[in-house]
């Protein structure tokens, strides 16, 4: 079976369609070494076979080496993780949503517009590498990913910019 790969973006902050807002959901940001980030991907990633989810220490530990402009961040609910929240600033304003997502005690419970809105709003905010302001934030997803992933982005005002199909 073929897996769809879509790209989306945002080239500016005022496209951002909030969602529902969750009183108590926040982002907390968190150190990417440490044991309980790993754990909580892998969480998040295991049910859509995310290669995030079954990386050993030593490939975590690699990934945090290579990736030193990556920001962690646990998606909270009541002081509860419930989720991730990944950014890494790029080369010429642009910031890529590397990770998204929800531990599975926590879908289907009306959580993931808000905490995309928080994420997309935390990506317009960062930093940008080799440009003055942020000028695009970006993600992509697979049709591997939750049903509603897709769905969710579009709503909160990313528009896809490719597709690509992937033998399996």
């Amino acid at each position: 079976m073929a897996k769809v790969v879509t790209y989306l973006e945002m080239n500016s902050a005022e496209d951002l369609r909030p969602g529902t807002v969750v009183p108590d959901l926040l982002l907390r940001r968190v150190d990417g070494g440490l044991p309980l980030v790993r754990a909580i991907n892998g969480q998040v990633g295991a049910p859509y076979g995310w290669r995030s989810a079954f990386r050993t220490d030593e490939e975590w530990q690699e990934l945090t080496r290579l990736h030193p402009l990556r920001q962690y961040r646990f998606i909270t609910l009541n002081d509860e993780t419930v989720g991730v929240a990944n950014l890494e600033p790029q080369p010429g304003g642009d910031v890529e949503i590397t990770t998204f997502g929800l531990m599975p005690a926590f879908v289907g419970r009306g959580l993931g517009g808000h905490a995309l809105t928080l994420t997309i709003r935390q990506a317009w905010d960062s930093a940008a590498v080799g440009s003055p302001t942020v000028r695009r934030v970006w993600l992509h997803t697979s049709s591997l990913d939750h049903p509603n992933a897709l769905r969710n982005y579009q709503r909160r005002g990313l528009t896809v910019y490719r597709t690509e199909v992937e033998a399996e």
